[in-house]
């Protein structure tokens, strides 16, 4: 069963414009399938995990597009990146030609283009890059895809589409994760995620780096899923784990690279030296990060010492994912001081912020109490959100509204 993505509506209007069009994410999250279903019926499908197709491409890139030409839909592309010089001669070649070259490649990979070396260069102006993500609550349930927009007037108009859940609902929706496998086949979920970490670990991280000890870097998976929506304190990883501080942060980037992990910066001005500069981790697919902590199941989770960040993580990374769904940049960050005034999440748009909060709880107390320290920053700011169980979208106060976490 194939599960329609907000994304390959963004995916097919830049195959109209760019000669490239790549689609990155972390691995099983559905980029390839979704590729393969929208593709034409002349784009050919070749995967670079086929150990004939990827000596061809290392070895004479030239006689690799003879021999599979194009329009081609090249999965797994990065293990071999340099395909990517022969990718740029072809579309170079036929915009002298005077031929249209838009939409001839489109290309998968289990990391972030921008963060791979010579990506960025040798395909400038070239291609279109997106980011995937496992499924969204949107796409699970079968609503319309947006971006998520703090706007009062854009909450009214998604709260129209949203299905009400209550807190064991939502729960559920967190242990099961996004992973499109475990909603199209009857997969027992533990077996799914222990064969994910397995092929992870001894595919993905050493393609990345050169991780010899890969049993640490399991138990720094873990240590990172136990610490989702913390800050991130690369003395206290290392220490914990038995690696060196350098080795801590480049684990991290690979965590971030595979699209496991996202980082949300600080929102940071030279205006006070007073504000934290230190990010924060969120994994992308809260399943992921309730099996690495061995929750046994929902309930044990909504009743447990994580509750709280596992609720704020699936907040972060469902608008995380609203973002890479619409092809939009995340312009999201968070707020905390040296007086620990915190505020979960900050939007930025143009001059405006919008501060929102992140609550489990049905009507938190004083939710707005640490909004105020934006007014220091010279912008607009806008009323602000909190995202909890509350039944509506209903004010608090003149600045600030309970807002449905169903909205996302």
């Amino acid at each position: 069963m194939y599960i329609e993505r907000h994304l390959q509506e963004q995916v097919q209007n830049a195959s109209k414009y760019y000669p490239v069009v790549m689609v990155c994410g972390q691995r099983q999250v559905g980029k390839s399938t979704m590729l393969y279903h929208i593709r034409e019926p002349q784009r050919k499908y070749v995967t670079l995990d086929d150990g004939n197709a990827r000596r061809l491409a290392a070895t004479d890139p030239a006689l690799f597009f003879e021999t599979y030409g194009y329009p081609l839909l090249i999965d797994e592309f990065q293990r071999v990146p340099s395909i990517l010089l022969e990718i740029k001669k072809i579309v170079d070649q036929k915009a002298l030609d005077g031929e249209d070259n838009s939409g001839i490649f489109w290309l998968t990979g289990s990391q972030k283009f921008e963060m791979m070396q010579d990506v960025s260069e040798s395909l400038a102006g070239r291609a279109a890059i997106f980011h995937m993500s496992s499924l969204s609550n949107a796409e699970i349930e079968g609503r319309p895809g947006a971006v998520f927009d703090p706007e009062l007037s854009a909450l009214r108009e998604r709260l129209k589409y949203s299905r009400r859940k209550d807190i064991h609902q939502v729960y559920e929706d967190i242990f099961r994760g996004g992973m499109p496998k475990l909603y199209s086949t009857d997969l027992d979920r533990e077996r799914y995620y222990m064969d994910y970490i397995n092929t992870y670990i001894e595919r993905d991280v050493r393609d990345l780096t050169q991780v010899g000890k890969l049993n640490e870097f399991y138990d720094f998976l873990v240590y990172m899923a136990a610490r989702t929506g913390q800050e991130l304190k690369y003395d206290e990883i290392a220490g914990t784990i038995g690696i060196s501080a350098p080795t801590a942060k480049a684990w991290v980037t690979i965590l971030e690279r595979s699209g496991v992990i996202f980082i949300l910066r600080p929102y940071y001005s030279n205006i006070t030296k007073r504000l934290t500069k230190t990010p924060k981790a969120y994994f992308m697919d809260t399943g992921l990060a309730a099996y690495l902590c061995r929750w046994p199941n929902a309930q044990t989770l909504e009743n447990g010492a994580m509750d709280g960040a596992f609720f704020e993580t699936y907040v972060v990374s469902e608008i995380v994912k609203s973002c890479y769904n619409a092809g939009k940049p995340d312009d999201l960050f968070y707020y905390r001081d040296i007086d620990k005034k915190e505020i979960d999440l900050l939007v930025v748009k143009g001059d405006k912020i919008y501060p929102i909060e992140i609550k489990k709880s049905k009507e938190p107390s004083k939710p707005d109490k640490n909004f105020s320290v934006l007014q220091q920053f010279k912008l607009d700011v806008q009323p602000g959100i909190i995202l909890c169980m509350s039944d509506e979208l209903i004010a608090y106060n003149r600045q600030s509204w309970y807002c449905p976490v169903s909205v996302l």
